[in-house]
């Protein structure tokens, strides 16, 4: 389809390096894409590992569309669970998990799609619900949330220095008429932020419109919640790789993986206390970016930031 076609998924070749050593030649090997989108990991995986057996994960009905139409080939390895990812172990019944892959932020579906509101480049509804027809959308945000919310919200969300300033025009705005496209938002926020610092720090309704879609979607609740429950269900052996896009996905999935990563043995004893030791292996150093000549083939990739790690010890 059209939607495939242009859809281009970040770090491919990496993600399946990182998650070879956990599915290769096993006769029982499960995969999670707990942010299955349209289906261009998940592909890629079931191509290279002909016997594993992947449960894909999505809130959007339309993305599983999508992406059933496309593995469709692979029908008979493969299962649909409409719901986002901290239902992941519910959605596996508990089996044993082989492989993770938390692609997290907007997918390519979602940002290319106008009437869905999340680009800022595009005048359209202020909608960005990841579950289209479901819950509260950016409208709903910015014409209900008293000011003081509304800057909480894009100061913790967005990272947004002006984001009193911000709160108060938009309050004074939807006074005099609500709010219902993004492009008169960003009509305000051209306004409100200053000159100088569009020129350093990028288009001056990025961080808003992330902090916006973070809100409406309840990102970073369902993060918290779906790290454990995915680091949970992994295999010993079994990796986990997780793309984040901004820095405060990033942060927190490098603070679940380090507490599993450390032994909770009290420095001063001279020997590991048995079941305190590490339950993870870090197996990327830092937060691996991608390189210019994936930027350049795939702009979406300039934000990702990659981290993986191997369960090397039973969930306690």
């Amino acid at each position: 389809m059209v939607e495939q076609a242009r859809h281009v998924p970040v770090l491919l070749d990496r993600v399946l390096d990182l998650l070879a050593p956990a599915l290769a030649d096993r006769d029982d090997a499960v995969f999670v894409d707990c942010t299955l989108g349209l289906g261009g990991h998940s592909e890629a995986v079931l191509r290279a590992h002909p016997k594993v057996r992947l449960v894909g994960l999505d809130r959007d009905p339309q993305a599983i569309a999508l992406s059933r139409e496309r593995l469709a080939p692979f029908a008979d390895r493969v299962s649909f669970v409409q719901t986002t990812y901290d239902g992941i172990a519910e959605a596996v019944g508990g089996a044993e998990v082989h492989g993770v892959l938390m692609d997290l932020g907007v997918s390519s579906l979602q940002l290319d799609a106008e009437e869905r509101g999340f680009a800022y480049s595009k005048d359209a509804p202020l909608d960005m619900r990841m579950s289209a027809g479901s819950g509260m959308t950016a409208a709903d945000v910015l014409n209900e949330y008293p000011a003081d919310e509304l800057t909480r919200v894009l100061r913790d969300y967005g990272e947004e220095r002006f984001a009193r300033k911000i709160a108060g025009a938009v309050v004074r705005e939807r006074a005099r008429e609500p709010f219902t496209t993004s492009g008169r938002l960003v009509r305000l926020l051209y306004d409100v932020v200053p000159a100088a610092t569009r020129r350093t720090g990028g288009h001056p309704a990025k961080r808003t419109f992330q902090a916006l879609r973070i809100e409406v979607n309840q990102e970073l609740e369902s993060l918290r919640a779906a790290l454990p429950a995915a680091l949970s269900v992994l295999a010993v052996g079994g990796r986990i790789v997780v793309e984040s896009y901004q820095s405060l996905e990033d942060r927190m999935v490098k603070r679940a993986f380090a507490d599993l990563a450390a032994s909770t043995t009290p420095l001063d004893l001279p020997v590991e206390l048995p079941g305190h030791g590490p339950q993870l292996k870090l197996v990327t150093r830092g937060a691996e970016q991608a390189n210019e000549r994936e930027i350049e083939d795939n702009p979406r990739a300039a934000s990702v930031r990659l981290r993986a790690a191997e369960r090397i010890r039973e969930a306690t």
